[in-house]
């Protein structure tokens, strides 16, 4: 059996995931890490066993590296993953996948011209409920959808904006929405289907950032459905993200990682063992690697087999260009119809 090298560019939080997670796989290995200041990138190396250096590209120019998970700052998503992608690299970018719809594009064509793997992290359509969700969908034993709802009423305070220069701006970070939000904006994609009109409204409350601390939406889907998205940092002490679907035949209501209500005809509410992890309200550091973990094996069962990726980067470009809408129809002050999206 092969094992794997991976690496990882960027030893900020999120690093640690990725590290305990392939920690975790059978074959796979933690080769490299990169980072620009040596301090950071020695003391991460050595706590994880691996070797070290300050320039990403010397990771990419290693023939026992296979997988580059890329654990920068949003904004740097597309220049380095570009990169990685260009080296004949696999590439496992953290969400989001970039901060727009082009270089998102530029990200897709880049791995299909190399012939490699682009998977945008969104672990949590492998949590057990989310599955659950998907399947009483595909089954159509909810019907037809009639409204999807979308609540993150998260809280960061303004330590957490300014621990970096990168934090809380537009062009690195982003706002409650692209990046708190981006994954309650993935799991509605995943269980709505394609938006066809939104209009939204952004605004800076209560934190001195240039992003947004709180986002709504009113989106109508292709398939009649109705959907609504709030997202902010600013609700203490801050609360689950909570998803609801209603249905011509039944209704779930998710929170956090729980089954708040499920009365779906002939479909007995999932049993989720009693072993529910959820974090992420106003520290972003708790939650379990657990589903990072899930990510990269199926990257590498997909490498093995050929087999198309359960998360590819058009699920990644889908929620940018829905965030990048509802920005746009905030500030126009007018609904925003979605483009076709053409690879």
């Amino acid at each position: 059996m092969k094992t794997w090298g991976f690496g990882i560019i960027g030893t900020g939080s999120i690093a640690d995931f990725h590290a305990a997670a392939i920690k975790e796989i059978p074959n796979g290995r933690l080769v490299a890490v990169a980072n620009r200041t040596e301090a950071r990138a020695k003391a991460f190396a050595e706590k994880e066993g691996c070797e070290y250096a300050t320039d990403y590209k010397e990771l990419l120019a290693r023939p026992d590296i296979d997988i580059v998970c890329v654990t920068t700052s949003s904004g740097s998503h597309a220049p380095i993953g570009l990169d990685v992608l260009n080296a004949g690299k696999h590439l496992v970018v953290e969400k989001p996948i970039a901060m727009n719809t082009e270089d998102s594009l530029k990200l897709i064509r880049a791995a299909e011209q190399n012939g490699v793997k682009l998977s945008v992290i969104s672990q949590r359509r492998f949590e057990r409920q989310h599955v659950a969700v998907r399947q009483a969908l595909d089954s159509g034993a909810l019907g037809k959808l009639l409204l999807v709802e979308v609540s993150l009423p998260f809280y960061r305070a303004q330590s957490y904006y300014d621990s970096a220069e990168w934090r809380g701006t537009i062009a690195q970070d982003g706002g409650a929405l692209m990046n708190q939000g981006i994954h309650s904006v993935d799991l509605l994609l995943w269980f709505g289907g394609a938006v066809e009109t939104v209009y939204g409204k952004t605004a800076t409350q209560t934190h001195r950032m240039e992003a947004e601390d709180i986002g709504l939406a009113l989106l109508t889907f292709k398939n009649g459905a109705f959907g609504t998205i709030m997202a902010s940092t600013s609700i203490q002490p801050g609360f689950p993200a909570a998803l609801n679907l209603y249905g011509e035949k039944g209704t779930i209501k998710l929170e956090g990682s729980s089954i708040a209500h499920w009365s779906v005809p002939g479909v007995e509410e999932p049993d989720l063992g009693g072993n529910v992890n959820y974090g992420g309200v106003s520290d972003p550091r708790s939650i379990s690697h657990d589903n990072h973990r899930i990510q990269l094996q199926n990257v590498i069962a997909s490498i093995e087999s050929g087999e198309e990726l359960f998360l590819k980067g058009i699920d990644g470009l889908r929620a940018v260009q829905l965030v990048e809408a509802i920005y746009e129809s905030s500030a126009r002050g007018v609904p925003v119809t979605l483009p076709e999206i053409t690879v």
